[in-house]
């Protein structure tokens, strides 16, 4: 297995994050609440990581937590289907600092989130016709 996140898998263009803000769709599950958009037009996943300042004001906690947000998804990478590409925005809502395995577990329910709505979004849009 895999477990890098190599900068190609990062998601960085101003444009490619409005087009998944706005064309995106969400998945809440706390402490994250996810967007993200099938179809990135790229043959890897993207994946961003966001945590607010309006909530943590320090930078040394902001980056503490997203460090931990980067590894749990680092690890747990493969997960993801791999025939199906998207753009990933994790925020991170909660206002405690949770320690690392907390986050691992939650990145591992997002992720199996993620797999089965992904799954049901192409199951609909085989079955309905255009």
């Amino acid at each position: 297995m895999d477990f890098n996140f190599p900068k190609k898998q990062r998601l960085s263009l101003k444009k490619d994050i409005d087009n998944l803000l706005e064309k995106g769709e969400v998945l809440f599950t706390y402490p994250f609440k996810v967007y993200y958009r099938v179809g990135n037009g790229e043959i890897i996943n993207r994946s961003m990581f966001s945590v607010p300042k309006k909530k943590f004001k320090r930078a040394v906690k902001r980056n503490l937590i997203r460090r931990r947000i980067k590894e749990a998804y680092r690890l747990n990478n493969n997960m993801l289907k791999e025939e199906i590409k998207m753009d990933i925005l994790f925020v991170y809502i909660s206002k405690e600092i949770n320690e690392f395995d907390q986050i691992n577990s939650r990145m591992q329910e997002v992720l199996v989130k993620l797999n089965r709505s992904v799954k049901e979004d192409n199951i609909i849009s085989i079955h309905t016709p255009d």
